[in-house]
């Protein structure tokens, strides 16, 4: 079960004393509170949205891995339904995570020794800007496939991923089997028997 935790650091976010302070001055006391509460609760439901809770993506442990339609770097669509019968591995990250950069390598040395074996790795962009995933490619070669969820309609919305890298190992039968949050690395004989058993 994933862990999340949050350093108390003891103070007010910027913005927000003065701003309690402007409603405070200007309406009586209830519709001041209303307000406030108000506030309060739209932060949290934007919050909500844009970070999904660390114990949501337990919801897909042991079940189908859910089918997404994503283009390539070069605009081509590829689905995940497309692999099926194959081991796929599943990886969400992002150009401005150092971590992703050594993890994206040791998946291409894991998806070389074992692509011939029917292993599959899909590398999934969450960056916002395409030219910046075009430019990390053209620096970092990669032998499989670079998806681009700019929306972040899989990564977020469908895969519950709370951090980069998140990767999903997903079985032959398209059945999530692990799930590994932060940098791995995919040279460790560990993982390489992980691997192996499901080819």
């Amino acid at each position: 079960m994933p862990e999340s935790s949050e350093k108390q650091t003891g103070r007010e976010k910027p913005g927000m004393s003065s701003c309690s302070s402007f409603l405070a001055s200007r309406f009586p006391f209830p519709v001041f509170f209303i307000l406030l509460i108000s506030s309060f609760l739209f932060l949290a439901t934007v919050v909500e949205a844009e970070n999904p809770s660390p114990y949501a993506i337990e919801s897909l442990s042991g079940r189908t891995a859910p089918d997404f339609t994503l283009n390539d770097l070069d605009g081509k669509p590829i689905s995940l339904s497309s692999y099926k019968g194959k081991v796929v591995i599943l990886t969400f990250w992002a150009t401005w995570c150092p971590p992703c950069k050594e993890e994206l390598q040791s998946l291409n040395k894991l998806y070389n020794m074992l692509q011939s074996r029917g292993l599959v790795v899909l590398a999934v962009s969450s960056d916002r800007s395409l030219s910046t995933a075009k430019e990390f490619m053209t620096e970092n070669r990669l032998s499989y496939p670079v998806l681009f969820d700019e929306k972040l309609t899989v990564s977020r919305d469908t895969y519950k991923a709370f951090m980069v890298p998140t990767t999903f190992v997903i079985d032959r039968r398209g059945t999530i089997f692990r799930k590994h949050f932060g940098e791995q690395d995919w040279t460790r004989p560990a993982l390489i028997r992980e691997i192996e058993t499901l080819l």
